[in-house]
């Protein structure tokens, strides 16, 4: 857009900016009017087509007509002598085949395994990050392993026709978005265009100013914007809005790797956190039923008479067993406490409702035999409800439920709470076995 011929490879925003200032002296009026004035040419059909949908081909044609009438204005008006920097020769035919060239020797392999390990990834990484924001936009599905062979395979044989190694790029995809491509028919047709164009067309191209490939990619990015979807983010849920903002932030002052690392970091510390400190909640009975349900969110649900009901949101893993027998310690505490200040019967039962539990490991059997000697010396009895197959597996191979009782495992919350308070009025130990 500036016209200067030495710039920086880097693509953060403070050696763009840097590089962008420190040659002041060497900007090119003529050809930020030239830019500029395409900028705003292809963002006014943009507008105008949105507003008018049934003038769709306004805005797809606006780029091929910008590079037309950038080539034929340079054409005209010598403007390659005046500051604007042109494409220049172009080399005419197809790139010659490269498969008798390939060299599997020693000194030339591991180098090649290395960066194309390196390489890989990240092609990989950015193709199906750029597919996927793109599949937002139109409501489709992207499946990452279908992507990583097309790109796979595209690049093992374009390797034997001396192709570039090619990935699903951001700048050209978005400028396909916005010219209204829908299928990835457009990518035959683009090709069949290019390859026509290396055959017959290159000397065309020698006036095409570099300006104007600049505004329609600068054009194609602006579209891509999307402000509402962040605001969206940050009312429904902060995380999500901070691994957006971190990808943004770290492509803005990195690259596009160093923004995925980041927003794949926040999300998995999300995960972590998640699974290392897991919700658990007091469930109370909605009057006249038997259905159990959290007393932070339903006012009208009451607490059982010397029944204290907690759920564990989350599987049971070594992460987070030391955590939950702790929770779940000062969850009975705080009751007793709460009780006792209201004058109400003390816990006697501890009912855990093991619904949302998918899956326990050998961690989290110890620590529900823990929990219950712990209960036990506090005169206290366990029960657990609608526990899974799995979790029932488990416990009975770990002779957890044989500690527990066979009588003490419920199908529902309902159930386990019934046979508590049977219990607490005959005082005699229950007799129900509810095992499945």
């Amino acid at each position: 857009m500036f016209g200067l011929d030495h710039f920086t490879t880097a693509t953060d925003l403070v050696s763009v900016m840097r590089s962008v200032f420190s040659q002041t002296h060497l900007w090119r009026w003529e050809s930020v009017v030239l830019g500029c004035g395409f900028l705003f040419f292809l963002l006014i059909t943009r507008f105008f087509s949105k507003k008018k949908p049934r003038f769709f081909w306004v805005s797809a044609a606006a780029p091929l007509t910008s590079v037309i009438i950038g080539s034929v204005l340079v054409y005209l008006t010598h403007a390659e002598n005046h500051g604007i920097q042109v494409i220049g020769y172009l080399k005419k035919g197809l790139n010659p085949p490269s498969a008798t060239s390939l060299n599997f020797s020693s000194p030339y392999m591991m180098l090649a395994l290395k960066t194309g390990i390196i390489t890989g990834v990240i092609a990989l990484a950015e193709g199906i990050a750029v597919g996927r924001s793109f599949a937002m936009f139109k409501n489709y599905h992207i499946d990452g392993n279908k992507e990583m062979i097309a790109i796979g395979t595209m690049n093992i044989v374009g390797s034997l026709t001396s192709c570039y190694l090619t990935t699903g790029p951001f700048s050209r995809s978005a400028v396909n978005f916005n010219a209204g491509c829908k299928t990835a028919m457009s990518n035959v047709v683009m090709s069949v265009a290019v390859m026509i164009t290396l055959l017959f067309l290159t000397p065309l191209f020698h006036y095409t100013p570099l300006v104007v490939l600049s505004a329609i990619i600068m054009s194609a990015m602006l579209g891509l914007i999307d402000y509402p979807a962040a605001i969206h983010l940050w009312q429904v849920d902060k995380v999500d809005f901070c691994v957006c903002l971190g990808a943004y932030l770290g492509v803005v002052f990195g690259s596009v790797e160093i923004g995925l690392v980041v927003a794949v970091g926040i999300s998995i510390l999300r995960v972590l956190l998640f699974v290392a400190r897991p919700r658990t909640t007091v469930l109370g009975n909605i009057p006249n039923s038997m259905i159990y349900r959290r007393m932070d969110q339903y006012t009208t649900a009451q607490r059982v008479p010397g029944v204290l009901v907690l759920r564990v949101d989350s599987p049971i893993y070594f992460t987070n067993a030391s955590y939950l027998r702790e929770r779940i310690a000062r969850w009975i505490d705080d009751e007793e406490d709460q009780r006792k200040e209201k004058g109400d019967m003390g816990v006697q039962y501890v009912v855990l409702d093991m619904g949302a539990v998918g899956s326990i490991d050998t961690s989290g059997t110890s620590m529900l035999d823990e929990l219950r000697k712990t209960l036990d010396r506090r005169g206290l009895q366990i029960a657990l409800a609608n526990p899974g197959s799995e979790i029932m597996k488990k416990l009975d191979s770990s002779k957890v439920m044989e500690a527990i009782g066979h009588e003490w495992i419920f199908p529902t919350v309902g159930e386990a709470v019934a046979e508590c308070g049977y219990v607490m009025h005959s005082h005699k130990p229950g007799a129900h076995d509810n095992m499945v």
